[in-house]
């Protein structure tokens, strides 16, 4: 039995339950990282030593960061569904979720962070705008590549698109005129059509709004 900790209003985390939910595996899910301390005790740091969620342990193999468990759900549950059979086609997938990893993620987390997750009273309105301005450059980026792609790695959804997905309901959603242009929007609504994506993504997160812990 595949065992998931972390917990499940986290970013990070919301990918792994995709990919699982996509893959419809069973899990048990251990909720962790909602209290202070809860990351650093023994058990946990004989998972992950960085005291970092999510982490999944799969008949006793322990597979921590977001991303490369995507990975490894894909390679070994979900070839031909989410895992690209052709090496190159899989490489398309790996490609745009580094670049997540590496380029949209550090960007919507400052702004979700700077906009959503600080007090108003504590907001910095410059890191905000910088950070606002950065994610619409990724997302034209993202908006010029659908055009002629219905999923990122080409015409078929796989792990490519969960990474940079996770963060569009939460970017529409936390309350800020953002730009939506039309080839994002319209690779978002074929996302929302997935009853995954809508489980374990578009889901309630006010209980975030102005909360810096965690």
């Amino acid at each position: 039995m595949i065992e998931l900790w972390g917990r499940k209003n986290s970013y990070n985390v919301q990918k792994v339950l995709w990919a699982l939910d996509e893959l419809s595996i069973e899990y048990t899910h251990q909720d962790v990282g909602s209290k202070l301390g809860d990351l650093e005790t023994p058990e946990f740091l004989q998972l992950n030593p960085r005291a970092r969620i999510p982490v999944l342990v799969d008949e006793g193999s322990i597979i921590w960061e977001s991303n490369t468990i995507v990975r490894y759900l894909s390679a070994a549950y979900g070839e031909n569904l989410l895992w690209p059979a052709s090496p190159v086609e899989r490489s398309y997938a790996d490609r745009w979720m580094d670049w997540e990893l590496a380029t949209l993620q550090p960007d919507f987390m400052g702004l979700f962070w700077g906009f959503y997750r600080k007090p108003e009273a504590g907001r910095d309105s410059g890191q905000i705008e910088k950070s606002k301005s950065r994610c619409e450059q990724h997302f034209a980026m993202l908006d010029n590549h659908l055009k002629d792609n219905d999923y990122l790695a080409g015409e078929a959804f796989s792990m490519g698109d969960i990474p940079a997905a996770t963060s569009l309901y939460r970017y529409f959603e936390m309350g800020m005129a953002v730009k939506k242009p039309a080839h994002l929007m319209a690779w978002y609504q074929r996302l929302s059509a997935r009853e995954a994506f809508q489980q374990t993504i578009m889901t309630p997160f006010a209980e975030l709004k102005g909360r810096e812990q965690y």
